[in-house]
């Protein structure tokens, strides 16, 4: 039986470093080595090895841009045409992670400026835009604005989402804000896909506003908010065979111009 193979020299003969990304002092090294190895009866063999330790290369901010100037420095993240887009990382006087869009943050991400304070919430074309909380010190105090953003102010907290009290015999119901400048909440019933004709004892009360329709919608104008209104009425079944008894009470806290659409 032959001996076991004795490396009696191991050397480094090419070490080259090949430079990758500055910003994150990231260096990759390719290396070759020569083994010289003795073994008994066959002479000497020479095995040239190749190692290409892998590393992670980050973008820098010349090979896929940020557009926002205090962003601008580093990048990590996904790019397209030249541009951070998708989800990515950012730093520059101040740091950004989250969603870009062509170069800018959008969608939801998180913005620490250079003086300490963040944002956490939604953004558009690089400025705050929807629901965000601002985290800042004011007075030798942590203060917190939490609400609706636009073009990078803040509007105010976030209203309540319309509440049912309470219901009985409601298949569906759904609320809606329209565009138009007025106080004002208008009910439509329906039925198989239709207005419900078949409606009896029909009752509406408010906690303020006045009395108005249009059209077949019936409801309340100049509404102060938040408002509380419920309605009763008596209806015939879908096949037109029975009669039940509806009752339906919300509270709406957001000012505006309101539909609410009741499906029975």
């Amino acid at each position: 039986m032959l001996p076991l193979t004795v490396i009696h020299k191991i050397k480094v003969r090419h070490l080259q470093a090949i430079p990758a990304d500055p910003f994150w002092n990231v260096m990759c090294y390719k290396m070759n080595f020569s083994i010289s190895m003795k073994m008994n009866a066959f002479g000497q063999i020479n095995l040239l090895i190749l190692f290409l330790i892998p590393c992670q290369i980050a973008v820098s901010q010349g090979n896929c841009k940020v557009l926002k100037p205090e962003l601008i420095g580093r990048y990590k993240g996904k790019c397209k045409d030249g541009l951070a887009n998708g989800k990515g990382s950012a730093m520059g006087i101040d740091r950004y992670e989250g969603q870009f869009l062509k170069g800018l943050p959008e969608g939801k991400g998180t913005y620490t400026w250079a003086t300490g304070e963040s944002y956490t919430g939604y953004w558009r074309e690089g400025k705050r835009n929807g629901e965000g909380k601002y985290t800042f010190f004011y007075n030798e105090n942590d203060s917190i604005l939490d609400g609706n953003w636009e073009n990078d102010r803040y509007t105010g907290p976030i209203p309540k989402k319309p509440q049912v009290i309470h219901k009985s015999n409601i298949d569906r119901y759904t609320f809606r804000k329209t565009e138009n400048i007025r106080n004002r909440v208008l009910i439509n019933i329906y039925q198989n896909g239709s207005r419900n004709t078949g409606i009896s004892n029909f009752m509406i009360s408010s906690s303020s506003g006045y009395d108005t329709s249009l059209g077949n919608s019936v409801g309340y104008d100049e509404v102060s908010f938040p408002v509380l209104i419920l309605v009763k009425y008596t209806t015939l079944n879908k096949l037109k065979t029975a009669t039940y008894d509806v009752e339906f009470e919300f509270e709406i806290s957001e000012s505006g111009d309101w539909v609410v659409d009741l499906y029975n």
